[in-house]
C-alpha cells in the first residue's frame, strides 16, 4: 500500500522504528508506515494497537490489586480505584478544555484512566456467580447505563455498563456455548483497522456506505476466522477451555444424532 518503491520502503528508517516499537507495545511512538495510507484522513496503520499498552498495565496491575485487596479490603478498594480513575480522566479533559491542549485528551485515556473498565470486570470476576444468574438483568442495567452516560456522567457510567452488557449478552440464552466454535475476538481487534483503512485507501464503494459496513464486517469476520484456525488455535494450551468447549460440542453433536437416529428408527 506504499507509494514508495519497495527499496525505498524497506531502507526508510521509520519502518525498523516502527516494528521496534510496536514490539514493546508503544505504538503511539510510531503508528504510521512510510508512504503508507497517506491520502487517508487517519495516517496510522493500525490504530487499534494504542490499547496493549494498556493490557500489559493491567497484567501488572493484577498483583498490586490483589495485595489491596487482601490487605484493606476487596469492595473498598475497588470503588476507590474506580472513582479515582474516573476523577483521573475527568481531570485532563478539564485541563485539556482549559488550556485547548490535546496532550491532556491523551492523558485522559491512559493510565490510570482506563481502570474503571479494568476494576468493573474485576467486580464482575469476583461476584461471577451472582451476575450469571442475572445475565438478562444485568444486559438491561447496562443498557440503561450506557444511555444515561450519554446524557451524564459518562467517565463513571460507561465503564460499567459496557461489563455489564458483554456480562449480559456472553452467559445470556443468546449464543449457548459458543466458544466451540472459537475465539474471534482477538482476530477481529487486530485486523479491522488495517483491513478498513485499505479500503478506504482503495476508495472502494467509497460513495456507497452501507454496502461499506456490510463488507467490511463480512471480510473482518472472514479474517479473522482465518487468524483463529491458521493462527491462534495452533498455539492453545492443551488443557485450554476453548479445547474443552469445542470437545463438549463434538460429544453433544454426536449425542445429538444418536438421539436423532434412535426417535428415527
Amino acid at each position: 500500500m506504499s507509494n514508495l518503491s519497495f527499496v525505498e520502503y524497506i531502507t526508510n528508517a521509520a519502518v525498523w522504528k516502527y516494528i521496534a516499537t510496536n514490539l514493546i507495545f508503544l505504538n503511539f511512538l510510531a503508528p504510521e508506515l512510510p508512504g503508507v495510507f497517506q491520502n487517508n484522513a487517519v495516517h496510522a496503520v493500525n490504530g487499534a494497537l494504542w490499547t496493549l499498552k494498556i493490557e500489559v498495565a493491567f497484567y501488572i496491575a493484577v498483583p498490586i490489586c490483589v495485595w489491596l485487596f487482601r490487605k484493606v479490603g476487596r469492595m473498598p478498594v475497588m470503588l476507590a480505584i474506580y472513582f479515582l480513575s474516573a476523577l483521573y480522566a475527568a481531570t485532563m479533559l478539564w485541563l485539556a478544555e482549559k488550556g485547548h491542549s490535546g496532550a491532556f485528551v491523551e492523558l485522559s485515556r491512559q493510565l490510570p484512566g482506563q481502570m474503571t473498565y479494568f476494576i468493573a470486570g474485576a467486580a464482575i470476576y469476583y461476584y461471577f456467580d451472582y451476575f450469571r444468574g442475572r445475565a438478562i438483568l444485568m444486559l438491561a442495567i447496562g443498557l440503561a447505563l450506557l444511555l444515561l452516560s450519554t446524557y451524564a456522567l459518562e467517565l463513571v457510567l460507561r465503564p460499567l455498563g459496557v461489563a455489564l452488557c458483554v456480562m449480559g449478552v456472553a452467559f445470556g440464552p443468546y449464543f449457548g456455548r459458543f466458544g466451540r466454535y472459537g475465539d474471534f475476538s482477538y482476530g477481529i481487534y487486530i485486523v479491522h483497522f488495517p483491513i478498513l483503512q485499505t479500503m478506504i485507501s482503495l476508495g472502494f464503494l467509497q460513495q456507497e456506505p452501507l454496502a461499506f459496513v456490510l463488507v467490511s464486517i463480512v471480510v473482518v469476520l472472514l479474517a479473522a476466522t482465518l487468524m483463529w484456525h491458521l493462527v491462534e488455535k495452533r498455539f492453545l494450551r492443551r488443557d485450554s477451555h476453548y479445547r474443552r468447549e469445542a470437545s463438549t460440542g463434538d460429544h453433544a453433536s454426536a449425542s445429538g444424532d444418536k438421539i436423532a437416529l434412535g426417535e428415527a428408527g
